[in-house]
C-alpha cells in the first residue's frame, strides 16, 4: 500500500511540474494551440481535389449533327474546355504530352446508335492524377447527362432522341466534393503533427537545459516519467480534436455520421500512439533540432504520404503497401474516414483500435526501457 500510495504521489508531483513546465514554455503552448487552427483552416480552405478546368480533347471519327450536340454538351460545362483533333492518334499524343487530361473518343456509327435508342462513347482519362481522372469522369458523365435530357424534351415535339453510355471506372462521395475525404485526413496528419511535436521535444529540451540529470538522483521510475509528460499533453491533444471536429463540421459541412463516443475514443487512442511515438523519438535525439527532424521524418511525412491521405494505397506498389500498413496513421485513417463519412462500423472499430492499442502497448515499452536504461 505504501509504494502505492508513493506512486501516486511522485505522479501527481512530476504530471504538476510538467504542466507548470508547459504553461510557461510559449512554443509548446503555440503549438498545441494555434498551430492546429492554422492547419484545419489553411489546409480545408487552401487545399481541394476538386478539378476546375478539364481538358478533354475531343476525336470525331466521324462528324454529324449528333455527335456536334455532345460536344455542345461538354462545352456547355464550366468545368471542361474542349479541343479538337482529327485523329485518335494526335490525341493520344496530347495525352502523353499532358496538354489534355481526358480523350472523348465518338465512333463512326454514333448518329446510327444514338437513333436506335443507345450510343456508347469512349472516355480516356489520363491515370497520372486518380482525383483529376475521376472527377473528369463525372464531369463528362453530366455533360452528356444533360445533353440527353434536353434531346428528351425535345423528342416530345417529334424530334428522336437517344441514350449515350459512358462507361465508369471510379465512385464519388454522394456530395462530389472532395473537401469529405480531404478534411477527415487532415484531422489524422494534425494530430500527427501536433502529438510528435509536442512530445518529441519534451526529453532533448530537458537535456538541452541540464535539467534532465537532476531525474536521474530521484527515485521515479521510467514508467512514472512517461505517464507524468505524457498526462499534459493529452488533454491539449483532445482540445485540439475537438477544435478540428467542430471545424469539420462546422466550417467545412464534413458530416459526422458515427457516434462522438466511437469517435472520440479511436482518436483519443491514436493521441496516445502520436504522443508515445513522439516521447520515444525524444529519447533518442541529442537536441531539439535533431527531435524535431525526426519527429518530422518519422511521423508526419510517412503519414501524408503513405497513409491514403495523397494516394489511394490499393494503387501503390506492394512493398509500399506493406509498409503503409504498418503506419498506425493509415489504420486511424481509414476508421476515422469511416466513422464520419459511413457512420459506426463496430466490427472496424474494434480492430482498429485494437490495433493501435498494440502500438500503444509496444511505444511504452520500448520508451520506458530507453529511459531505464539511460537511469541507469
Amino acid at each position: 500500500m505504501n509504494n502505492f500510495s508513493a506512486f501516486w504521489t511522485r505522479l501527481f508531483a512530476l504530471t504538476r511540474k510538467e504542466t507548470k513546465q508547459l504553461i510557461r514554455d510559449k512554443s509548446s503552448m503555440a503549438i498545441g494551440f494555434i498551430l492546429p487552427i492554422i492547419l484545419i483552416l489553411l489546409f480545408g480552405y487552401g487545399l481541394s481535389f476538386d478539378l476546375s478546368n478539364g481538358r478533354v480533347g475531343v476525336v470525331e471519327q466521324n462528324p454529324t449533327p449528333q455527335s456536334a450536340q455532345v460536344i455542345s454538351g461538354l462545352n456547355g460545362s464550366k468545368y471542361i474546355s474542349v479541343s479538337h483533333y482529327p485523329s485518335f492518334h494526335q490525341a493520344e499524343a496530347a495525352m502523353r504530352d499532358a496538354d489534355i487530361d481526358a480523350i472523348l473518343n465518338i465512333p463512326s456509327d454514333f448518329a446510327e446508335q444514338y437513333a436506335n435508342g443507345d450510343a456508347n462513347v469512349q472516355v480516356i482519362t489520363n491515370g497520372r492524377s486518380t482525383s483529376i481522372a475521376s472527377a473528369l469522369h463525372g464531369y463528362i458523365s453530366s455533360a452528356l447527362n444533360t445533353t440527353t435530357t434536353i434531346q428528351a424534351d425535345r423528342a416530345n415535339s417529334g424530334s428522336s432522341a437517344g441514350v449515350i453510355t459512358v462507361s465508369q471506372r471510379m465512385w464519388f462521395n454522394e456530395s462530389g466534393n472532395s473537401t469529405w475525404f480531404l478534411v477527415p485526413g487532415l484531422i489524422v496528419l494534425i494530430l500527427t503533427l501536433v502529438g510528435a511535436f509536442l512530445t518529441g521535444l519534451l526529453i532533448a529540451r530537458e537535456r538541452e537545459r541540464g535539467t534532465l540529470e537532476a531525474l536521474y538522483v530521484t527515485p521515479i521510475r521510467p514508467v512514472e516519467i512517461v505517464l507524468s509528460k505524457l498526462a499534459p499533453y493529452i488533454v491539449i491533444g483532445l482540445i485540439d480534436t475537438v477544435i478540428c471536429l467542430v471545424a469539420a463540421n462546422w466550417l467545412f459541412e464534413v458530416p459526422i455520421r458515427a457516434s462522438l463516443i466511437s469517435v472520440m475514443g479511436a482518436s483519443f487512442l491514436y493521441l496516445m500512439v502520436s504522443l508515445l511515438m513522439g516521447l520515444m523519438i525524444s529519447g533518442l535525439s541529442q537536441s531539439q533540432f535533431q527531435a524535431s527532424q525526426m519527429a518530422l521524418l518519422a511521423s508526419f511525412m510517412p503519414a501524408m504520404m503513405l497513409s491514403g491521405f495523397v494516394f489511394d494505397i490499393r494503387n501503390l506498389p506492394i512493398v509500399v503497401q506493406v509498409v503503409s500498413n504498418v503506419l498506425p496513421a493509415t489504420h486511424y485513417m481509414t476508421l476515422i474516414k469511416t466513422l464520419l463519412l459511413g457512420g459506426d462500423d463496430w466490427s472496424l472499430w474494434l480492430k482498429q483500435c485494437g490495433i493501435l492499442l498494440i502500438y500503444i502497448v509496444l511505444l511504452t515499452i520500448v520508451t520506458a526501457r530507453s529511459l531505464r536504461k539511460r537511469l541507469r
